[in-house]
């Protein structure tokens, strides 16, 4: 068994039919979670006795003839961001390390219970989900199972590290600005983020990145995630953002793939520097489409400027109310000291910038980067970047542009955060020193189906084996 090679939706008809029991699937995803998770560190809490109480329950009502969900038996992580039943919510913070046990789970995680889920425990998360390399003060840092030095991306690295290197099929994530492209990017995997309101967010709490965050997951493939994504996503009464249940299967609207008649492509959106290796492996991946029969319009102006600074004060001042209600109490708990010192003073500089009409400035910029892909997808039914512009980091440092590090190494992502787009990527190939290379695909407003079909298409059109071959240095009784 190897959950790097393995189907989602084959493994859960397989627990089904009782050719497989979902103990069975719980007691491997332990085993390699304690071979490799001190390697890797993407777990960050397990509670192994009760996914394998909950494996056997689903065994017994299976046994019993009942329907137990799409995702029979399918273990998985959830983002530290992510309240589950039994575990904490750190957040990646000390703010947050000595919270009280969740007693309820989120929507995303009750949803993939009902399915049949098995909740392993937690995976890693930079503090906050503040930025694209997962480390933490409470945990320390996740690593990139393709190379343990590098970075798995943020702010879903250690679901996304987890799902690289096998320790489970599945697990969950967030992206409220690049924060499932990145880390599957980083990774080898194909993710989508969904359209704001897809997978709903809801429950007794206010999300906390408001329009800018959108709730999936993290898998292999475009298949697997059109296959779990189908047992999530539809209205939610508590998410006032929440959007109707799509009229088809998404998992069916993968099957019979065709290429497009036309796609654009844009290697700088119109203003990103470029890594020239990382923009040859796409070039490749999107000539190959292009062999298919696909158009490809070449255009360097998608957006007049970079929007940066809107987004993060979005980000930041959302961050920014979270810390606050945290250490304004009676000074005897954690404090600004505590906080990750790159996010503290991004904090302090949006604290000392945003003026009270600054939120809604950001609001107007993302309605005209919206209006500029209207006009965009006049041309095209789908826009193809890089998805990120550099190098993966090694630790905690900032991706290679050209042979220097860039700070701004992410800038193609968290436009379609602001413009609430459907935005996947997939693996278009490998650089040299042999870490992935990821795809962006961004589709119009709501066309979620668009963007999965086209995942598909180019991981079946490229044809890479982006399966991580890494095994621990150690074994587990050492």
């Amino acid at each position: 068994m190897d959950f790097r090679r393995s189907d989602i939706e084959d493994l859960a008809r397989q627990v089904r039919e009782r050719e497989v029991s979902a103990r069975e699937l719980t007691a491997h995803a332990l085993n390699r979670i304690d071979a490799t998770n001190d390697e890797v560190g993407a777990f960050v809490a397990i509670d192994g006795e009760s996914a394998l109480l909950q494996a056997a329950d689903i065994d017994a009502c299976i046994a019993a003839g009942e329907d137990v969900g799409p995702l029979a038996g399918i273990p998985i992580g959830v983002k530290d961001t992510e309240d589950a039943e039994g575990f904490r919510t750190t957040q990646g913070s000390l703010l947050f390390a000595d919270r009280a046990v969740a007693t309820s789970d989120s929507v995303l995680v009750a949803r993939l219970r009902q399915a049949g889920c098995v909740i392993i425990g937690k995976t890693n998360t930079p503090e906050l989900a503040w930025k694209a390399d997962t480390d933490n003060r409470v945990f320390g840092r996740t690593g990139n199972p393709w190379a343990l030095d590098r970075s798995a991306g943020g702010s879903s690295g250690g679901s996304s590290a987890a799902v690289a290197a096998g320790m489970v099929p599945m697990a969950t994530g967030s992206d409220g600005g690049g924060s499932l492209r990145i880390p599957g990017a980083l990774c080898g995997l194909t993710t989508m983020k969904p359209s704001l309101g897809r997978v709903p967010a809801g429950g007794p709490r206010p999300p906390g990145w408001a329009d800018l965050s959108s709730k999936g997951l993290l898998v292999g493939t475009a298949r697997d995630s059109a296959y779990a994504l189908d047992a999530v996503i539809g209205p939610e009464p508590t998410d006032l953002r929440s959007l109707p249940m799509p009229d088809e299967s998404w998992r069916d609207a993968v099957e019979n793939l065709h290429a497009p008649r036309r796609v654009i492509w844009s290697p700088t959106l119109g203003y990103a520097v470029l890594d020239p290796e990382i923009r040859a492996v796409c070039e490749r991946a999107v000539s190959a489409l292009e062999a298919r029969g696909t158009e490809v319009l070449v255009m360097d102006d998608v957006f007049d400027e970079d929007p940066a600074l809107p987004w993060l004060m979005l980000s930041l001042t959302a961050n920014l109310r979270v810390v606050q209600a945290a250490v304004d109490g009676d000074g005897d708990g954690p404090g600004w000291d505590d906080l990750d010192p790159g996010l503290a003073s991004m904090l302090t500089w949006a604290r000392n910038t945003a003026g009270p009409t600054t939120a809604l400035e950001s609001s107007d910029v993302a309605h005209h980067l919206n209006l500029r892909l209207v006009d965009l997808f006049h041309e095209a039914p789908l826009l193809l970047t890089p998805t990120v512009a550099g190098h993966t980091p090694v630790g905690s440092a900032a991706g290679l542009v050209n042979g220097i590090e860039d700070i701004s190494w992410v800038r193609y992502t968290y436009p379609f955060n602001l413009t609430r787009s459907p935005a996947g990527t997939v693996c278009a190939g490998f650089t040299g020193d042999g870490m992935p290379v990821g795809l962006q695909v961004v589709g119009p407003q709501h066309a979620d189906v668009a963007v999965l079909r086209m995942l598909a298409l180019i991981e079946e059109t490229v044809g890479v084996d982006h399966a991580c071959p890494y095994e621990p240095s150690l074994s587990s009784d050492e």
